[in-house]
């Protein structure tokens, strides 16, 4: 039995997952909960790790895995303000049920993305990847293999694979594919400033770079994360 403050936590961390591809950040946990101070979230984190529905990934800054969900998932009420969703509950070392394995689409790897210094702007196809459509939703999509650790405080490490909805416009906030100057592309968080663009790091070690707005070109925005363990 999770308490009720434990099963909140845990189905928004699914949710946001599900939705974003990586897991909340613990000021937006703390904000979710309505919780005065972040030491709860690490009290509530290790309670969950401790009963086996989360698991933290070593090494690695703000990576959380949902490994299962408490079998009343599937009928609780969403807490206020979330909309509801259905999940499919599968146990450990159970196989999921073949209609859902086969429901993939494969995408296009278009190459490298820097999560740090811009590199080489978006390059041909390279390789393909089956990709869950539960991730995907409408609209045309593509992959980049991430290069760098600019991002690991969103949970994207170098190394990922970011699943990528193409568009050439963006909410404030949200994660991009930018084209810097025309030459140069990189994945941040699209912040407007006024009449100027940042492209901000998820990494303290990484500075915000602020553009005008016709230096930065959006390609598309995240709305996905695969990570393979060798």
């Amino acid at each position: 039995m999770l308490t009720r403050k434990q099963h909140e936590l845990l189905m928004f961390i699914h949710e946001r997952i599900k939705e974003t591809g990586v897991s909340p950040s613990f000021d937006e946990m703390k904000e979710a909960l309505d919780l005065a101070s972040k030491s709860g979230i690490h009290r509530l984190i290790t309670a969950l790790e401790e009963r086996g529905f989360l698991r933290r990934l070593p090494h690695r800054a703000r990576a959380l895995e949902v490994v299962k969900l408490p079998q009343e998932a599937t009928t609780s009420a969403p807490p206020k303000g979330r909309q509801a969703f259905k999940p499919q509950l599968v146990a450990p070392g159970e196989a999921a049920p073949a209609a859902a394995a086969n429901d993939t689409r494969e995408l296009s790897v278009l190459g490298k993305i820097a999560a740090g210094t811009p590199i080489e702007a978006i390059q041909q196809e390279r390789d393909r990847l089956h990709v869950p459509e539960s991730m995907l939703g409408a609209g045309e999509h593509f992959v980049l293999e991430v290069q760098g650790d600019s991002m690991i405080n969103a949970g994207i490490l170098d190394g990922d694979y970011v699943v990528i909805r193409r568009a050439d416009s963006a909410n404030s906030g949200e994660i991009v594919v930018a084209l810097v100057m025309g030459e140069e592309a990189t994945l941040k968080r699209l912040r407007r400033k006024g009449a100027s663009i940042a492209l901000e790091a998820a990494n303290p070690a990484y500075e915000t770079r602020i553009f005008g707005p016709d230096q930065v070109a959006v390609q598309g925005r995240l709305v996905g994360l695969i990570r393979r363990y060798h």
